[in-house]
């Protein structure tokens, strides 16, 4: 990896970024955008009843919040309060707080081993340490809050079942979110029923609460991203490197550069970095290509680092052919968070 520089211009395809094991599990925290997440600062859309209900139950569940008291009269018992389930999963679209809460869950958790990761985070540290080492290292822990959970790959749902099995087994409550597209009626059931069908083994484990609202992202912006000509471009990596670091590279470089290094070391890719810039983008047709430039936007999105680009929108980057297909959510929650970064350069 190149040597951080405190201001200029670098460029993202001259870093080959190494990350150890012990690195990788003390990354295991919320991103930094969440440092401050609580259930006090989730705003729950009041058109979206489910955002309310899904706050108070996840605040008893981390212990931020009493069970409430049912009395029952004279001759009459309380009711008895439904058994808490040793794991939660948030179902819903994009945009509507779930990471959020998951990150209200870990800070307000009295707890003294925790870990905050996206599933990918979590396959990494297996393929770095190996499934015995991880499970050691883990067992024992409080809490395990798991965001973006990926069905995609049959072999890593596996691993990632098999895991949390035996750490709820030790005690671990686990918190989960995926995405479904924004505003599909109904689909965001059928991804909780996907869910709890791959993890079939641990399905009892988990209650499943239903997070309606429309993408908070979208609310302020246009739904489009925003792109510059070259003279535009030009001068704002120039200003985005007058007093901090600012990245300058053509966008198929990129791509191609990302085939070079894991997705678990994309974070490291852009360590340091204040604004990121793509030049000529262009539509991407192959799905290896378009998966890693996912798997990118999310690490980008995490560290909320602003993007400047040219050539074709961003958020028509994925081809028609590509978002009508199986990894379609996966696409439509990366075009949501491209807008939200190029219109925060704006």
């Amino acid at each position: 990896m190149t040597q951080a520089t405190s201001t200029g211009i670098v460029h993202i395809t001259d870093r080959m970024p190494v990350v150890t094991g012990s690195e990788m599990l003390a990354s295991l925290v919320p991103p930094p955008q969440f440092d401050g997440a609580t259930f006090e600062s989730y705003r729950a859309d009041a058109a979206y009843p489910s955002q309310e209900e899904s706050k108070e139950k996840l605040m008893r569940f981390a212990g931020g919040a009493a069970q409430p008291v049912k009395r029952g009269g004279l001759f009459r018992r309380a009711p008895k309060e439904p058994e808490t389930k040793p794991g939660v999963y948030l179902d819903g679209g994009f945009g509507v707080g779930k990471t959020h809460l998951l990150a209200a869950i870990y800070h307000a958790m009295p707890a003294r081993r925790k870990y905050f990761g996206s599933f990918i985070e979590y396959t990494a540290l297996v393929g770095a340490l190996g499934y015995k080492n991880t499970v050691e290292l883990l067992r024992g822990s409080d809490l395990l809050c798991i965001d973006e959970f990926e069905l995609d790959d049959p072999g890593d749902t596996m691993v990632m079942t098999r895991l949390l099995g035996e750490l709820v087994a030790s005690g671990t409550k686990l918190a989960a979110t995926s995405n479904t597209p924004p505003n599909a009626l109904g689909e965001g059931r059928f991804a909780a029923q996907d869910f709890l069908r791959e993890i079939q083994a641990m399905s009892d484990s988990f209650e499943t609460l239903r997070i309606d609202g429309v993408d908070y992202r979208q609310r302020a912006i246009d739904g489009h991203s925003v792109t510059l000509d070259d003279a535009a471009f030009a001068v704002a990596i120039e200003q985005g490197a007058a007093g901090a670091v600012a990245s300058d590279d053509e966008f198929g470089e990129v791509i191609r550069h990302l085939a070079q290094v894991h997705p678990s070391r994309y974070i490291r890719l852009i360590d340091g970095l204040s604004l990121i810039g793509l030049r000529d983008v262009h539509v991407l047709t192959d799905q290896s290509e378009a998966l890693r430039f996912v798997a990118f936007v999310d690490r980008v999105y995490d560290a909320q680092i602003p993007v400047v680009a040219t050539g074709t929108p961003l958020d028509e980057v994925f081809s028609e052919e590509m978002l009508g297909g199986g990894y379609r959510k996966k696409y439509l929650r990366a075009i949501s968070r491209l807008n939200a970064l190029t219109h925060s350069a704006a």
